[in-house]
């Protein structure tokens, strides 16, 4: 089972970006319910499919701005257990751009007719120079590229 990204224009409200993937054996405890630290990837892989949907693929993106986007925050609130093999829908935009940094804001809910939410965080993620891991301003082509999904 892959991701699957759902395509924005047609699943999820103006502003955000979904990809929809399922709760792995590996994401669960004993109980069969996803581990808090599993959200981690969910946020992760909604990270990765919008900057490709935005036309900057990671590898292409830290290679040509020759700099890298290392997580300064991550924050989660967890409202409703996912299970075992549940699908869940995560949704991302970008909350906050500023000089250096942007924030993107997560929400995950169940794909069924109900929608549950189970989680909802954000990431502050930090343009560093390559070189040195010194802050660098965003990269204007990247903010713009990034501005169909500012919210």
């Amino acid at each position: 089972m892959d991701a699957v990204t759902v395509p924005p224009e047609t699943s999820a409200p103006p502003g955000r970006f979904r990809v929809s993937e399922f709760v792995r054996w590996g994401d669960v405890d004993l109980a069969g319910i996803i581990c808090y630290g599993s959200y981690v990837r969910f946020f992760e892989i909604a990270e990765t499919e919008l900057f490709r949907a935005v036309g900057f693929p990671f590898s292409r993106l830290f290679e040509q701005f020759d700099f890298w986007l290392p997580r300064a925050a991550l924050h989660f609130e967890f409202r409703k257990p996912a299970l075992l093999d549940e699908r869940l829908d995560v949704e991302t935009w970008v909350s906050k751009v500023g000089t250096s940094s942007l924030r993107l804001q997560f929400e995950v809910r169940k794909s069924a007719a109900e929608r549950e939410l189970t989680a909802e965080g954000y990431a502050v993620l930090v343009a560093v120079r390559r070189s040195d891991l010194r802050p660098i301003p965003l990269p204007p082509e990247v903010v713009a590229a990034l501005g169909r999904y500012q919210g």
